[in-house]
């Protein structure tokens, strides 16, 4: 494939985990500043999908260019480095330190022990935690200890942790579960901001959620994209609806 405009441009991606294929041929392009939702039944392969994009996982066959670059050999640190930043169904936050020492830990300097060991608080580390807590809305909560968070402030922060490396392109599995009503209109209102100078990919089940955030729809079925679009074509989509939305 020729060079392209995508941020990221996934093409014939399988993965078969004995004999089965939970990802078939897949082809996927995101543009660059899109927020893009992947919805579908469970087991349709979402979360393996961004598996195989941040290189949790090895794909059997196909190509992922993430910047017109070949991602599929690279190891998941490596994917990280490019600027591909993956968040889990589970915060994984330090929750012994405080909401600033997560923010900072999290800055690519930062890294690995000798990193910690060498690491001094410059302004350009000091400047980013601020602007960071700023975008997720935790700039008051920088000495709380990450445990004594709110669930939602937890996953704010876990964001926050990501967006410290700077990634262009944003992953996210199901960021509002648990959540409660308010705390999904902030996190609505956060992916839309923090959108907007980079590429995102949020898998949901929410469906009025997935109307507020997305920019394009993207369903998938049994490791295969069914039917992509805006919300309202996906919704209105007869296949959509028999396998996905009916139930």
């Amino acid at each position: 494939m020729s060079n392209t405009d995508f941020v990221l441009a996934v093409e014939g991606l399988s993965v078969s985990f004995d004999g089965f294929k939970a990802i078939d041929s897949l082809n996927l392009y995101v543009d660059r500043g899109e927020l893009r939702v992947v919805i579908g039944p469970n087991g349709a392969g979402k979360t393996t999908l961004l598996d195989l994009i941040c290189g949790k996982t090895r794909a059997s066959e196909g190509s992922i260019k993430f910047r017109n670059e070949e991602m599929t050999r690279l190891p998941e640190f490596r994917r990280v480095r490019k600027g591909i930043g993956r968040k889990f169904q589970t915060p994984s936050i330090y929750e012994n330190l405080s909401v600033f020492q997560n923010l900072e830990v999290s800055f690519p300097r930062g890294r690995g022990v000798f990193g910690a060991l060498t690491f001094r608080r410059t302004s350009d580390v000091l400047d980013r935690v601020r602007s960071v807590a700023g975008e997720i809305g935790l700039e008051n909560q920088l000495d709380l200890e990450a445990g004594l968070l709110s669930h939602g402030q937890k996953q704010w922060l876990e964001i926050g942790m990501l967006l410290m490396q700077e990634p262009e392109l944003l992953m996210l599995d199901e960021p509002i579960a648990g959540m409660s009503v308010r705390e999904r209109e902030v996190t609505a209102e956060l992916l839309k901001r923090i959108c907007q100078n980079r590429s995102m990919i949020v898998i949901e089940h929410d469906m009025a959620f997935v109307a507020q955030i997305a920019h394009k729809v993207t369903v998938m079925h049994q490791g295969k994209i069914l039917a992509e679009g805006a919300m309202e074509q996906v919704q209105a989509d007869p296949r959509v609806i028999d396998v996905y939305l009916g139930h």
